[in-house]
């Protein structure tokens, strides 16, 4: 590993823009850094591929990655993937059949240049990590390792989409944010037919929420790109990277149960970042840890990292606040957690957990109540300062609940807790959520899991399966896995509800189901996990010098409040703008949403987003505002949207529209 502890590395040199030809025409574009001894010593290379503009949009975060990496040895490219940035071509939806087939062929692209030794890497965060994931299943000879950062491997069930079949809200929100990404233009880097290439994009620019409205069982369509069910066709090693913060940290653990012999895994405490800008804290330094991983498969004399599967921030009770620099806890390391828990069980006992089952009870009814779910926090997945859960407390109230004793010894939950129910018959099907909760001795509540099941569905979440059978009916609810110390003398609270809005779009039917009999089943850590043996680098500032700087912007702000009957909980990004000095441009961005509902009528359900970006540059300023609304009727969703870009404050498009999916499910 390197011992460059600030960072600088060796010189190097940077090409603003490049294009890589597709084999049916399309150009991507991309930016390359290159060792400066570079092409007469050809070196390893590694790419970043996503559609967040090369150009200015994450532009400052590409600036911490790729130069330091350049400066120990590797070539770098961000991709811009086609449709977006200032690569050329259409993006229809997410992971289409090109995007998958482009990254191959970038692959193919870069090992044939004279600066490339033949050998490969590919790394990302969100869509970039679940890009690497997808070019891994049967991989090309160059390509060698792949790291994933907040990446998803289960597209339906660990993304922003759905939970358990359930509809979040988020869908919304990317909903209207993707198309504003899209339809901004081009940089002149492009051509000087920019304008055009503007032009046609706008002209095919498509609205994919509908389609993932439409698609409410997993199906083939969310299977499409979900590596975990191709999980043995996974073929280079993968160090999986995620955050406890994160709506994506399940696939670490996942991934490493479904292929111990290819993926190593870090789970810290943060949200949706590279975890050198990792918060909640403690952060570290990621561009050391992806170093020591290139230069383990990449480089001469290479070894296969000596770690273990696991280096997890095992997290404990945190006073429940809107944000927090540093959580509770410590890290540990670990194998796969089947290798070392024992499961432990909780039968449901009147309104206790209990580790003895005891005579069958009368049954519980799950209340309907739409107030469950407000102290959840962020209705975004990306782990936005300013959004994390609050004191449980109310929304356990409104609950029905079950928990343990005091507890006379630590606990510590490791990998995924499930919930078994036994369900009466004869119900409409509607939605449960579950959330695990730590109360602390003086009755605070803080959020630990959560979980939800959309019970019109079958045990594959498949496909339809109501109405429930007369006869009653068992399910298993999973949860995400966790790192979790239950301190001695908490207690594990577990609360069911039929709805958690405004996380997730409420089910049609205003009830909850019948519970006739239940179960909770937790992987209980033996003993004491050791702390690290192998240390994770320190965070770092980089780069040392800075060509941006940001234009601050306060947290999220949220707010709660009641009009004219309905409940109204509405957050807001403020608006942010990043300054290049390098090309002269600025780009800004804000996010805002608003989610209301009568609280006896889930069928009153609205939801608002408004999402919007600014790009400022020396040949002028663009806008670009997408806003979006959704409600729903006990049959289809009722969705609308309008979008509009101006250009140096003239309107250049717009566009209307609307969709009525079919509400087939829940």
């Amino acid at each position: 590993m390197s011992e460059d502890r600030d960072g600088r590395g060796g010189a190097v040199q940077v090409r603003e823009h490049l294009w890589i030809p597709m084999p049916d025409g399309v150009r991507l574009a991309a930016r390359l850094w290159l060792p400066a001894a570079a092409p007469h010593a050809p070196v390893p290379a590694l790419f970043e591929y996503i559609p967040y503009r090369k150009a200015d949009m994450v532009r400052a975060r590409d600036e911490r990655n790729h130069p330091f990496l350049a400066g120990h040895g590797y070539a770098c490219l961000r991709v811009d993937m086609r449709g977006s940035g200032d690569s050329e071509g259409h993006m229809p939806d997410m992971y289409s059949e090109a995007e998958l087939a482009d990254a191959r062929h970038v692959i193919a692209w870069i090992a044939a240049q004279p600066w490339c030794d033949g050998q490969v890497g590919m790394f990302g965060t969100s869509w970039g990590g679940t890009a690497a994931l997808q070019a891994n299943i049967d991989a090309p000879e160059a390509l060698k390792a792949v790291i994933a950062v907040c990446a998803t491997h289960d597209r339906y069930e660990d993304d922003i989409h759905h939970i358990g079949g359930c509809v979040l809200t988020d869908t919304f929100e990317w909903g209207a944010t993707l198309p504003v990404i899209l339809a901004a233009p081009p940089t002149p880097c492009a051509g000087d037919d920019w304008h055009a290439l503007w032009q046609r994009r706008l002209d095919t620019l498509t609205f994919p929420v509908e389609a993932w409205l439409r698609e409410e069982g997993r199906g083939s369509y969310w299977r499409h790109g979900s590596v975990i069910h191709r999980a043995e066709r996974l073929s280079r090693p993968v160090l999986a990277v995620g955050g406890w913060t994160d709506r994506y940290a399940n696939s670490v653990m996942s991934l490493v149960a479904a292929r111990p012999d290819l993926v190593w895994g870090v789970v810290g405490p943060w949200g949706h970042h590279y975890p050198d800008h990792g918060n909640p804290g403690p952060a570290i330094g990621f561009q050391h840890l992806a170093l020591d991983w290139w230069d383990r498969w990449m480089k001469p004399g290479k070894a296969k990292p000596d770690w273990p599967r696991l280096r997890v921030w095992l997290r404990e009770f945190d006073p429940p606040a809107d944000s927090l620099t540093v959580r509770n806890g410590r890290w540990i390391e670990t194998d796969a957690p089947k290798t070392c828990t024992t499961p432990r069980v909780y039968h449901l006992n009147g309104d206790a957990l209990a580790t003895e089952a005891s005579a069958p009870a009368t049954g519980w009814e799950v209340p309907f109540d739409l107030g469950v779910g407000r102290a959840l926090g962020d209705t975004g997945y990306f782990g936005r300062e300013g959004g994390l859960p609050l004191d449980q407390r109310d929304d356990d109230s409104r609950a029905l609940t079950f928990e343990t004793a005091p507890f006379e010894h630590d606990v510590i939950l490791y990998g995924a807790a499930s919930v078994r129910l036994g369900l009466d018959g004869g119900q409409p099907a509607g939605q449960v959520a579950l959330r695990l909760n730590d109360v602390a001795p003086d009755g605070t509540s803080a959020s630990v899991g959560l979980t939800l099941r959309n019970l019109a569905l079958d045990d594959d979440l498949d496909a339809p399966a109501r109405p429930l059978p007369a006869t009653g009916r068992s399910v298993e609810i999973p949860f995400p896995t966790a790192a979790y110390r239950f301190r001695t003398g908490h207690r594990l609270r577990l609360a069911v509800s039929s709805s958690c809005w405004p996380l997730v779009w409420p089910a049609t039917v205003p009830a909850g189901p019948r519970i006739l009999r239940g179960a909770l089943t937790l992987p209980i850590y033996r003993g004491d996990p050791p702390d690290l043996r192998h240390p994770l680098p320190v965070a770092l500032d980089l780069p040392p010098v800075k060509s941006h700087e940001t234009l601050a912007a306060p947290p999220l702000e949220r707010s709660q409040a009641e009009e004219d009957g309905a409940w109204v909980h509405a957050w807001a990004q403020p608006f942010t703008e990043l300054h290049y000095r390098e090309t002269r441009t600025a780009f800004g961005f804000e996010t805002s949403a608003e989610h209301r509902v009568l609280p006896q009528d889930p069928v009153s359900a609205a939801t608002r987003v408004r999402h919007r970006q600014r790009y400022r540059r020396p040949d002028g300023t663009a806008e670009i505002e997408c806003v979006l609304t959704a409600r729903t009727d006990a049959s289809a969703y009722q969705v609308t949207g309008r979008l509009t870009v101006t250009w140096d404050g003239e309107a250049r498009f717009s566009r209307e529209w609307a969709v009525s999916p079919a509400r087939l499910l829940g």
